[in-house]
């Protein structure tokens, strides 16, 4: 893929391109015109003095679920609230994505819940944190251009590559609630958007120095991408093919190794210090105390350096040092440290909590030690030999420990990371918006197939999948498949098969998808093997004795699974959705 110039046109037709990153910390957006797309414009957010690309990710609602705030103002606005006990009838939300990671059986209706334990559907914060970003782009664009709609903009809304179908779906369709028409919105996977970024790097941005970026890479190379996040570590590989696009070697992985993961690990240690009824009390009664302590630790997070000697010193608000003088056996926060577990490794003097500096970056060991151990797992497989370079993109690859962790792990690779890498993802976003083309093969994350009921067989199949049909013996529950994971598929890859309906008074046809972690699985009730989702194909009204043929087709290597079906004695076709967000039932597990 060359670098940016005139010669590569925008293939969206409308006349704008923005994309919205929705983080598990922080959230903003970017856009681009159709007529100059590589002139990308980000959104500006203002935290106390600062301002920043993105701002938090945190919603503040009313008692009756109303927007009130998004960002750093809802933030200080809840903040506001604790200090005046006016919160409790607020929802207040914060660093709620992990959700669609976490959360296996995602569905519309899966409960957040808020700071104090108050639950509200998903979807809907999604749906309000979602337009909310959209109304303030459109306040944006109407600055510069007053007649714009938003009918006008081609929306682009990221994910991580590991998320499975059915947490996709639930983005889109929040997008949907929140205005977004279908028709008008792509799916990015975070790591090939960053990807997608790093090779159209204007080229005066590539004289800087050739250590930040990867270049003019040569037809041929291979390279890893790790998108390092606030919630996510993103992990995939990279091949330049011939026509100068990308293609994925290997299907993406990871897990929740992000920025998040090292503050769990900081709130985990202040729990074994101060107790659990008393991190319980913090959060619930003095939550103003417990934001402003997880903002402080963020400040140090990003500021700490690996090697450098001295002490690391954090600010303790007023209201946890009064949690633990309530605390009987433990009586003061300095008492609290001594019966600790971490006795001697941190000290309180002047209301801040004091480490040695490399006492304090053990809180990001746990995380390092597994982001290096699954690329280690990559990099050293026998297909990956060939890959050279590491390109490490997000919020958490702007650290300087994680960095020096990963050359210092894989000295004999070059490590590439961009300067703008915490905003990579979302201008590479707005580049596969304008050319959506940009990768052109993917790798299947999964085996996917459907149930199938053959003839029986005494020499291949187990006596107890054997059931009878019509008077005929079959074998149930096996599994047909269309792919395998692990396949290489070129965009718009098409699998179909042929189901006949044969009751005339059938009104739907359904067929049940499964995926698997196997590439060969034989039933579809095989360890690792779960269903993805039931198929609804609408039928024609039959006359009697009539039966249909329909084709249907699923079509692989985009960034979402698609399907459609074909009546073949009318030779009509028509997208048909599988519905991934139902509440699941009890045989789907």
């Amino acid at each position: 893929m060359s670098n940016l110039n005139s010669s590569v046109r925008s293939k969206c037709r409308k006349l704008f391109v923005a994309a919205i990153d929705f983080g598990t910390t922080y959230s903003g957006y970017a856009f681009s015109s159709t007529s100059d797309w590589s002139k990308v414009l980000t959104s500006n957010w203002t935290g106390g003095k600062v301002v920043t690309l993105k701002t938090p990710t945190a919603l503040l609602l009313d008692a009756d679920q109303t927007f009130k705030a998004f960002g750093y103002e809802a933030e200080d606005q809840y903040i506001d609230l604790a200090r005046d006990e006016e919160h409790e009838d607020y929802y207040f939300f914060h660093r709620f994505k992990m959700i669609l990671h976490s959360e296996k059986a995602i569905s519309r209706k899966t409960k957040l819940k808020d700071a104090s334990g108050k639950e509200m559907e998903a979807i809907k914060v999604f749906k309000i944190s979602i337009k909310f970003l959209v109304g303030d782009l459109m306040k944006t664009l109407r600055n510069s251009y007053p007649d714009i709609k938003e009918s006008d903009v081609e929306y682009v809304i990221t994910v991580p590559a590991i998320w499975d179908d059915r947490s996709k779906q639930f983005m889109r369709e929040a997008a949907r609630e929140a205005g977004i028409e279908r028709s008008s919105l792509t799916i990015a996977l975070e790591p090939e958007a960053a990807s997608i970024h790093c090779q159209y790097l204007p080229a005066k941005d590539l004289n800087l120095s050739r250590s930040k970026y990867l270049g003019e890479l040569a037809v041929g190379s291979k390279y890893l991408v790790a998108d390092l996040g606030g919630g996510t570590a993103d992990i995939t590989v990279h091949h330049k093919i011939d026509d100068g696009s990308l293609e994925e070697m290997r299907e993406a992985s990871g897990g929740p190794w992000g920025g998040k993961s090292v503050d769990d690990e900081f709130e985990k240690y202040i729990e074994e210090i101060i107790g659990e009824e008393s991190m319980k009390e913090l959060k619930k009664s003095s939550f103003d105390d417990y934001l402003e302590l997880m903002r402080n630790f963020e400040l140090k997070k990003r500021s700490a350096k690996p090697g450098k000697e001295g002490n690391t010193h954090l600010s303790v608000p007023l209201g946890l040092v009064q949690i633990v003088k309530r605390d009987k056996s433990r009586k003061s926060l300095e008492k609290a440290i001594e019966m600790s577990p971490h006795a001697g490794k941190v000290t309180f003097e002047n209301w801040k909590l004091k480490w040695k500096n490399e006492d304090f970056l053990r809180f990001f060991e746990s995380t390092i030690k597994k982001i290096k151990e699954h690329l280690r797992g990559i990099l050293y497989d026998s297909d990956m030999v060939a890959v050279e370079t590491i390109l490490m993109v997000g919020g958490f690859a702007e650290c300087e420990v994680v960095q020096k962790a990963v050359r210092e792990g894989f000295k004999m690779k070059r490590v590439v990371v961009p300067d703008d890498a915490g905003i990579s993802v979302l201008k590479g976003a707005v580049y596969f918006g304008h050319i959506p083309d940009a990768i052109s093969r993917r790798t299947a994350r999964y085996t996917y197939g459907i149930q199938s009921w053959p003839e029986f067989n005494p020499t291949k199949h187990p006596e107890s999948k054997k059931v009878e049909v019509n008077g005929r013996a079959r074998c149930k529950d096996v599994f047909f498949k269309y792919i395998t994971k692990g396949q290489h598929l070129t965009a718009g890859y098409e699998k179909s098969q042929i189901f006949q309906a044969l009751n005339p008074k059938e009104k739907k046809l359904e067929c049940a998808i499964y995926i698997s972690d196997s590439k060969d699985p034989k039933y579809v009730d095989d360890p690792g093997c779960h269903r993805l989702g039931v198929l609804v194909i609408p039928l024609p009204d039959l006359p009697d004795g009539a039966s249909i043929e329909l084709e249907e087709s699923m079509i692989f290597g985009e960034t979402e699974l698609r399907l459609q079906a074909k009546d073949i004695f009318s030779g009509k076709s028509y997208e048909v959705q599988l519905d991934l967000l139902a509440e699941p039932s009890t045989d789907d597990e």
